[in-house]
C-alpha cells in the first residue's frame, strides 16, 4: 500500500506508473475524495474551536448571572454540525483507504517499460538444453507411463487440476523439498519455519492478496480462515505489527508449504499436467531487510533460487519483468524460467521480488535503530526456492531416456535412497 502523503504529493508520478503497468485504478476518484476531505477539514476544525469557545462562554454567562439558554442553543447546533461532518469525514477516509488497497506498487526505475510478457528481457541464460535422439515427451506422459503420476484418481476424489503422486513420484517430491530446505538453511543462511497453512484476512491483506485477489483464493466457509496461496503470506506476517531491533536485520526465512490457488483467471491454460494445479508444494524464501540494502538482497535471493537449478543441472533463463507483467505488490521481479523439452520452451519456475515498503506498510513491519526515537518501515522480499512440482516437471522432461526411464539428478540421489534411475513401477 502506498503512503497517503506520498500519493497526494506525487499523484502524477503514480498516474504514470499505473499507466505503465496497464492497470485500471480510479485515481480520479481519489482526487475527488481527497478534495472532499480538504473541504471538510477546515470547517470541522473551525467548529471544534468554536465549541471550545462556546463552552467557555457558558461558564462566563453563569458566573455573571446571565441566561445561558442562547449559548446552549448555539452549542447544540455546533455539536450537531460537528457530528455530521465527522461522519462524512469518516466515510470519505474509509473510501480513500479502500481505494489505496487497489493501487499497485510503482515499478522501480530499473524496471523496463513494456506491454506484456513478450517485453520481458532475458538478462542471463544458464546451461544448455539437452539434445535427444528421440522425440521428447511431456511430463504427464512420462509420469503416467512410469505409473508415478495419477491424474484420473485425483479427478475422481477431488476434481480437475489435482494430482496423485505415487512411488518414486512421491519420493521425488519429498526428496526435492528436503534438498531445497537443506541447501537454503545449510549454505544460504535461512532459518527454516513451518507456518500454518491457513491465515486470517488481516494476514492476507498484509501481503497484498486481499482485497484485490479474493477470487484467486480458497476461503473456509463460516470462518475468517483462508488457505495460503504461498508461504510468502504466513512467513512475511511472522512479525506483523512488530517493531524489530535493527541489529537483528536482515531476517531470512525459508519454509515448505502446500499452496492453494483457485486459478480463477486461467481457464483453458495448462489443463494437463503439474504446471497449474489448485494444490502444489513450494519452498519459499523470505527476507525482511533495511531499505537501503533491499536491492542487493534481491540479487542474493535470486541467486539462491538459481543455485537449486544449477545443482540439479536444469537449464534456465533469468528475465526481468516489464512494467505491465509485474505483480501487484512488487517493485521489481526476476523470473527464473526452466527449459522444458516436452514443451520446447522455457517456463516460469520461480519469481523473486522486492516489494520495498509496500507490504510492510500494510502489515505494520517496522524496525528501530538503537537509541533512535522513531521507527522505519522494513523492505520485504520473497521468491520461490523453488516450486517443487514444476521442478519435478523439469526433471522428468530433461532427464528422460529413450526407453521411458528417467535418470535422477546426482544431487538428489542421496535423498532418493540411492535410486539413480526411475523405472516403471511394479504393480
Amino acid at each position: 500500500m502506498l503512503d497517503l502523503k506520498f500519493l497526494r504529493e506525487n499523484l502524477e508520478l503514480v498516474k504514470k506508473a499505473v499507466a505503465e503497468r496497464q492497470a485500471v485504478v480510479d485515481l480520479a476518484g481519489f482526487e475527488s475524495l481527497d478534495a472532499q476531505r480538504r473541504a471538510i477539514l477546515p470547517e470541522l476544525e473551525g467548529l471544534r474551536a468554536r465549541r471550545n469557545e462556546v463552552s467557555q462562554e457558558v461558564g462566563r454567562v453563569k458566573r455573571e448571572g446571565g441566561d445561558p439558554s442562547g449559548v446552549y442553543a448555539e452549542m447544540k447546533e455546533v455539536g450537531g454540525r460537528i457530528k455530521e461532518l465527522e461522519g462524512r469525514l469518516a466515510g470519505v477516509e474509509e473510501e480513500v483507504k479502500s481505494l489505496l488497497y487497489t493501487i499497485p506498487n510503482p515499478p522501480h526505475e530499473s524496471v523496463p517499460v513494456g506491454k506484456g510478457e513478450e517485453d520481458n528481457p532475458v538478462v542471463e541464460t544458464w546451461g544448455e538444453p539437452p539434445k535427444f535422439d528421440f522425440e521428447p515427451l511431456n511430463h504427464w506422459d512420462i509420469g503416467e507411463a512410469l505409473d508415478i503420476l495419477d491424474f484420473e484418481a485425483a479427478a475422481r476424489m477431488t476434481g480437475a487440476r489435482f494430482a496423485v503422486l505415487k512411488s518414486a513420484g512421491a519420493r521425488l517430491e519429498r526428496a526435492l523439498t528436503s534438498f531445497m530446505l537443506d541447501l537454503h538453511t545449510g549454505e544460504h543462511g535461512y532459518l527454516e519455519v513451518l507456518p500454518p497453512f491457513m491465515v486470517n484476512s488481516q494476514a492476507m491483506t498484509g501481503t497484498g492478496q486481499l482485497p484485490k485477489f479474493a477470487e484467486d483464493l480458497f476461503k473456509l466457509e463460516n470462518t475468517d480462515y483462508w488457505l495460503i496461496p504461498t508461504a510468502e503470506v504466513p512467513v512475511t506476517n511472522l512479525h506483523m505489527g512488530e517493531v524489530i531491533e535493527a541489529e537483528r536485520l536482515p531476517l531470512k526465512y525459508t519454509a515448505y508449504t502446500p499452496c492453494f490457488r483457485a486459478e480463477a483467471g486461467s481457464h483453458g491454460k495448462d489443463v494437463r499436467g503439474l504446471v497449474r494445479l489448485h494444490q502444489f508444494d513450494k519452498v519459499e524464501l523470505v527476507r525482511l531487510v533495511r531499505p537501503e540494502e533491499s536491492y542487493q538482497h534481491l540479487e542474493e535471493l535470486t541467486a539462491n533460487a538459481e543455485k537449486v537449478l544449477q545443482l540439479l543441472g536444469l537449464p534456465y533463463q533469468k528475465v526481468v519483468l516489464c512494467t505491465a507483467d509485474l505483480g501487484f505488490s512488487a517493485a521489481k521481479t526476476y523470473d527464473l524460467e526452466v527449459w522444458l523439452p516436452g514443451q520446447n520452451r522455457y517456463r516460469e519456475i520461480s519469481s523473486c521480488s522486492n516489494f520495498e515498503d509496500f507490504q510492510a506498510r500494510r502489515a505494520g513491519l517496522r524496525f528501530k535503530e538503537k537509541g533512535a526515537k522513531g521507527t522505519t518501515l522494513l523492505h520485504t522480499l520473497n521468491g520461490s526456492g523453488l516450486a517443487v512440482g514444476r521442478t519435478m516437471v523439469a526433471i522428468l522432461e530433461n532427464y528422460q531416456q529413450a526407453d521411458g526411464t528417467v535418470k535422477v539428478p546426482p544431487a538428489l540421489v542421496p535423498y532418493m535412497g540411492g535410486l539413480e534411475l526411475i523405472t516403471p513401477r511394479e504393480s
